[in-house]
């Protein structure tokens, strides 16, 4: 007896088409009548984590091509430098399009934007049956890539426009370089509303043949900090762990959130080499678990900044912006985050002693 497919509701809710997508219904129009016009354009398409960014790129390949492009498999692709170092990546691919993250090989990320793309458009027609004359590469996290690789990738993008169109996402277009956002339709993508995110998750929640009460929707709208994607991971964990749902249940917060805002617990009371090196110490645990170390900045932040004043919270804040400008140049993260704290530390061991 086959058992029945288990899947995330992130997943199993996720809208396959334009028409069906909760929220910017506007642009979702837009996009529709984009891909009426026939001469399709690169596009960049941003926007913060968890607003939607990869679900409309997966609608819009879907009303260029059908449903074909549900039907994808994973492959490692192979690449090597001048020096024969060898280079494995992994891309989603259907018989239209194919997805890669080239930031996954680090500095070596130039090579892959080059060669992934001159392989793919030089190759024949993923399906000669297919609705469209070129095919689709999408490149997520563009905003990651090194300014070679981005700069080959828009020497790329011209050489190739005949036989392939670019979808590039990113959370934000700062680090993407004006030649790159010039030969690129902008598409951005806001964050949903509290409400917007409260109504999907009431909409999910019938789908499963569930009752939410609208206050626990908005209390878990409200600390998924306007993210769609984190909104239902934490609906789902509270109907794990108490149904049916009550207006006071407790929403369930990720472990690796409460381990980071007890890491900046510590650099508030106390200010010392030793504790540094316990701080150190955690964000490893955090890295080496996956968490990104720009999530993990921000989130040290977001704590650190609770304990602050007025004018010292406008001092913290500045320096935050300079080492995280130094935490996406340099190669080794943990330096950057050990040197911030390091810095709220002596900032804040200073505003004590003032205050005494």
């Amino acid at each position: 007896m086959r058992r029945p497919k288990m899947s995330l509701w992130v997943d199993k809710h996720c809208p396959k088409s334009l028409e069906k997508l909760d929220y910017h219904e506007e642009q979702a129009l837009q996009l529709k009548g984009l891909v009426k016009q026939g001469d399709f354009p690169h596009l960049l398409v941003y926007g913060p984590s968890g607003a939607g960014k990869k679900t409309r790129v997966m609608c819009l390949l879907r009303e260029l091509y059908g449903s074909g492009t549900e039907r994808l498999r994973i492959e490692k692709l192979e690449f090597h430098t001048a020096s024969k170092k060898r280079l494995d990546i992994t891309t989603i691919s259907s018989n239209y399009h194919i997805e890669v993250n080239p930031s996954d090989v680090g500095i070596y990320d130039r090579i892959v934007v080059q060669e992934l793309i001159k392989n793919a458009a030089q190759a024949q027609q993923f399906d000669v049956n297919g609705q469209r004359s070129f095919k689709v590469i999408v490149i997520t996290e563009v905003d990651n890539l090194s300014k070679s690789a981005q700069h080959a990738l828009r020497r790329t993008m011209e050489k190739y426009v005949s036989t392939c169109r670019l979808i590039l996402i990113a959370n934000s277009t700062a680090r993407v370089i004006p030649a790159i956002k010039s030969r690129c339709l902008g598409i951005r993508v806001a964050a949903p509303s509290i409400e917007m995110i409260s109504i999907t998750l009431q909409n999910i929640c019938r789908k499963e043949g569930l009752n939410m009460p609208n206050e626990l929707g908005m209390k878990i709208s409200n600390a998924s900090g306007r993210n769609l994607r984190r909104a239902i991971l934490m609906t789902e964990a509270c109907k794990v762990k108490q149904y049916p749902f009550t207006n006071n249940q407790e929403v369930v917060v990720p472990d690796w959130e409460i381990y980071i805002a007890k890491t900046a617990t510590m650099a508030v009371q106390e200010q010392s080499p030793q504790c540094l090196q316990n701080i150190r110490e955690r964000i490893y645990e955090l890295l080496t678990h996956g968490i990104p170390a720009e999530i993990i900045f921000r989130g040290l932040l977001k704590n650190l900044v609770k304990n602050c004043d007025g004018q010292l919270k406008a001092q913290v804040t500045y320096y935050a912006a300079d080492y995280e400008e130094q935490l996406h140049k340099g190669s080794k993260q943990i330096f950057h985050i050990e040197a911030f704290l390091a810095k709220f530390m002596a900032l804040y061991k200073s505003f004590l002693q003032e205050m005494n």
